[in-house]
């Protein structure tokens, strides 16, 4: 992993990266043309489509890569490997479950004193509601749950660390470009540009599917895509954080696997007969931004995105260091 101190790229560095974007831009639009041409969003191969969209940056990071760049250890270059410190690593993989899922809870009480959030913690009337319908859309409108739907909200809850899992290869997808292999490069221009120039990348990369009104159905396009680069810059920094101190992809690929998981867990806790507006609600709008933003601030200010330190030597490691080093000279 890169220091974070600010320096000049290389024009093979610069090269890499416009090679990089070029693909992963281009790709997920050509991915993403059938939704286009059709029927948009209501496309019935959209969840087809969607994870195929979400392999792009994966693709252009690979063919950057093996094509471009051409280092000495590759798949050490897109946080592959190494898978150890075993301990660490499983340390940061616990906490890329933890996290983005606390910070999507944490949304939602905060949107409801903000007053863009209706609650409903007794009855979850609007997920009762949402049951109904789809009841009534299978024709079986009288037939009752077997269960109650507080045990239905609970299930959805359990089911959120094994959705992160499920989720882990498609987020691996977007992570390995964005996380993997883009954000050690532009860490030397520092760490806050850094985030926020990664954070911005990344979300107008949803432009494709934003501009059809997906995650703010009710926004215009423009001020979708804005919210979407503002959650993405906040969102993208706490994986970033677990990129650059577990120095492995992963981490932050199953943390964002937590995060698909977890989305759309405001359905369950909202009030019914009100409509969500995202770009103020849940994580996506900017009462879901405020926890996030004091967390990111804290790791800023306590230096957290800083690369581990190595384990210090054990003696006789030492001393064949040394052995090593003389032996070069």
């Amino acid at each position: 992993m890169q220091t974070t101190t600010p320096t000049t790229p290389s024009t093979r560095d610069k090269l890499a990266v416009g090679v990089f974007l070029a693909l992963a831009f281009g790709l997920s639009w050509l991915v993403a043309l059938p939704l286009w041409l059709g029927d948009g969003l209501a496309n019935p191969w959209f969840p087809v489509i969607s994870i195929a969209m979400m392999l792009t940056p994966a693709i252009a990071a690979l063919v950057t890569v093996f094509a471009v760049e051409r280092p000495a250890r590759p798949w050490r270059t897109l946080g592959i490997v190494p898978l150890k410190p075993v301990r660490r690593l499983i340390a940061y993989l616990a906490l890329a479950v933890v996290v983005p899922v606390a910070l999507i809870f944490a949304a939602l009480p905060i949107g409801a004193l903000f007053g863009v959030y209706s609650m409903d913690l007794v009855n979850f009337s609007g997920f009762q509601a949402m049951l109904d319908e789809q009841l009534a859309a299978e024709g079986v409108g009288n037939l009752e749950l077997p269960i109650p739907v507080v045990v239905l909200v609970l299930l959805q809850l359990v089911s959120i660390p094994v959705g992160a899992f499920l989720n882990l290869i498609p987020a691996l997808g977007e992570e390995l470009g964005w996380r993997g292999w883009l954000l050690p490069k532009l860490l030397s221009l520092g760490t806050v540009p850094a985030l926020l120039i990664s954070g911005v990348i990344w979300g107008l990369w949803h432009a494709p599917l934003i501009l059809l009104g997906y995650n703010y159905v009710d926004a215009p396009g423009w001020l979708g895509l804005t919210m979407m680069a503002g959650m993405c810059i906040l969102v993208g920094a706490v994986f970033a954080w677990l990129r650059i101190r577990s120095e492995s992809v992963w981490p932050a690929a199953l943390a964002h696997g937590a995060f698909n998981a977890a989305a759309g867990s405001y359905l369950l806790f909202a009030a019914a007969g009100e409509r969500v507006d995202t770009t103020q609600a849940t994580i996506l709008g900017w009462t879901g931004w405020i926890v996030p933003l004091i967390f990111v601030a804290v790791l800023l200010a306590t230096k957290q995105f800083a690369p581990p330190k190595p384990a210090p030597a054990l003696p006789g490691q030492q001393s064949e260091t040394r052995s090593q080093q003389e032996a070069a000279s």
